[in-house]
């Protein structure tokens, strides 16, 4: 069931600002794992020579991070815009 916000959302608001960027975080988890997974499911499978497999999991694993790190670490979701 997803989440219910009590009030009109508005961008501006502080809260809805955390929970829609953790919201976006989980999806890009949820894209990650399903595309990589599936990914190494058929070059397993197959027994393929995929280089590039390597290559696209790391870059996409180290951006999904780079997005952890600024949603849970850098992001200020201060209601005053001046601090």
């Amino acid at each position: 069931m997803p989440p219910r916000w009590s009030r009109i959302p508005d961008r501006n608001d502080a809260d809805y600002r955390r929970l829609d960027d953790r919201m976006t975080f989980a999806t890009h988890v949820a894209a990650f794992g399903c595309i990589n997974s599936g990914l190494w499911f058929f070059h397993t499978l197959n027994h393929t020579d995929w280089a590039w497999l390597i290559w696209v999991t790391g870059i996409s694993g180290t951006a999904l991070l780079l997005h952890g790190v600024y949603i849970f670490a850098i992001t200020n979701y201060s209601p005053n815009k001046n601090v």
